[in-house]
């Protein structure tokens, strides 16, 4: 089953995010499904909620998130001011393996720079990037 949507952008390091329909300089963002299906059964993200209120810069950090073998760092795939974490993660974080682009968003941001956006991998983009590292 194909779960990408074209009206996301990716970065290279498995980050979706999708602009607000209704506030065009806002933002949600998580990890794709096939960084998802990577990682195996996801028990923990790790995200210091102080954060919050705090602009991280496109590329840097902002949490890691756990699975049952491996952790992995979360990176912002833009420039953004931490609006809101999704606390229903902290509870279950399963939701990223049940619904990586729904229930499993993890940040809503503000956009700091919208071209930066632009450089992201449109979802044909980023479906050849992935045929790339699997071969």
């Amino acid at each position: 089953m194909d779960n990408y949507s074209s009206n996301r952008r990716y970065s290279k390091n498995h980050e979706w995010i999708i602009i607000n329909n209704h506030e065009k300089n806002i933002a949600f963002i998580g990890i794709t499904d096939f960084a998802q299906k990577e990682l195996g059964d996801i028990v923990y993200l790790d995200i210091d909620e102080s954060i919050i209120g705090k602009s991280i810069n496109e590329g840097k950090v902002f949490g890691t998130i756990e699975a049952v073998k491996t952790v992995s760092d979360l990176f912002m795939p833009i420039s953004g001011l931490i609006l809101e974490y999704n606390n229903d993660l902290s509870s279950k974080p399963e939701l990223i393996n049940n619904s990586p682009y729904e229930k499993g968003w993890i940040l809503k941001i503000k956009i700091l720079n919208k071209k930066e956006y632009d450089y992201l991998l449109s979802l044909e983009e980023y479906k050849k990037y992935i045929g790339s590292i699997m071969s």
